[in-house]
C-alpha cells in the first residue's frame, strides 16, 4: 500500500517493541527500584495531606493552572504539527528529491515517503488526545480541590478527609501519567524522522531514545535528589 520493504517493516515492528515495551518495563521495575513519577507520588500525596489543613487554596489551584497550561500548550503543538504535515503531503516529490540527495538516504518512493508522513502524524494524534485527556484530568482535578472540606468544618470525619485525599492524590497522579505518555510520543518521533533518512537509522533512533528515558527516569539527578528530600526521610522503601 505505502511501497514499504521488508527492512521498513522490521524497523516499524522495532519501534513498537521499543515503545511499548519500555512502557512495561518502566512498571514493572519502578516496582523494585525509584523512578520519577513514583518519588514525584509521595510529594502529591503529602501535598493533597498539607491541602486539607488550610483554608486558603489559592496557590494549590494555581499550581493546577500551570500543569494544566503546559499540557494545554503541548496540546496545540500537536495540532500544528498535525496540520504541518498534511501540508508536507502536498510537496511529495520535492521532499523526496532532497532527502535522496542527502548522504546514506535510501531509496524513498512517493508512497513510501506519504505512508512515513502519515505514520508521523498518527503518532503526533495520539500525543494531542493524551495532552488533552491529560487536560480534563487537571480540571478534575480543579473541582477536587474546590470540594475539598474546610479545615474548621467538624460536618467530615477523619476518614472522610483522607479518603479526599487518597481520591484527589491519584487523580492528580493519573494526569501525570497521561502528561508522560503524551510526552514519550514526542521523543519517540524525534525517532521516527530518521525513519526518512534510512530503516535503520530509524532502529537505532528508537533505542536512544529508550536510553534516554530510562537514564532520566531512573538515574537521573533530578531523581536523586527527590528521593534524598524530606518525604523520604523515613520511609525509604
Amino acid at each position: 500500500m505505502f511501497d514499504f520493504d521488508r527492512l521498513d517493516y522490521y524497523a516499524t515492528g522495532w519501534f513498537f517493541l521499543c515503545w511499548f515495551g519500555y512502557a512495561w518495563f518502566s512498571r514493572y521495575y519502578s516496582k523494585r527500584k525509584h523512578r520519577l513519577q513514583s518519588a514525584l507520588q509521595c510529594y502529591i500525596d503529602e501535598w493533597m495531606r498539607v491541602l486539607l489543613k488550610r483554608d486558603g487554596r489559592i496557590a494549590d489551584t494555581s499550581v493546577i493552572g500551570n500543569l494544566e497550561r503546559t499540557a494545554t500548550f503541548l496540546a496545540s503543538s500537536s495540532l500544528l504539527i498535525i496540520a504541518g504535515l498534511l501540508a508536507v503531503l502536498g510537496a511529495t516529490d520535492s521532499a523526496t528529491d532532497f532527502l535522496l540527495e542527502l548522504p546514506f538516504t535510501d531509496y524513498l518512493s512517493s508512497r513510501g515517503w506519504q505512508g512515513k508522513v502519515l505514520f508521523l502524524a498518527f503518532l503526533y494524534v495520539y500525543a494531542f488526545f493524551t495532552f488533552t485527556w491529560c487536560i480534563r484530568q487537571y480540571g478534575f482535578m480543579s473541582i477536587m480541590i474546590g470540594s475539598a472540606p474546610l479545615f474548621d468544618d467538624d460536618s467530615y470525619s477523619d476518614e472522610d478527609r483522607d479518603n479526599h485525599a487518597k481520591t484527589a492524590s491519584k487523580l492528580t497522579s493519573l494526569a501525570v501519567y497521561s502528561f508522560n505518555m503524551g510526552l514519550r510520543s514526542y521523543y519517540f518521533s524525534l525517532a521516527l524522522l530518521l525513519w526518512f533518512i534510512h530503516p535503520y537509522a530509524f532502529m537505532v533512533g528508537s533505542a536512544w531514545v529508550v536510553a534516554v528515558l530510562y537514564r532520566r527516569e531512573f538515574r537521573s539527578r533530578t531523581l536523586k535528589t527527590l528521593v534524598e528530600g524530606s518525604c523520604f526521610i523515613e520511609d525509604k522503601h
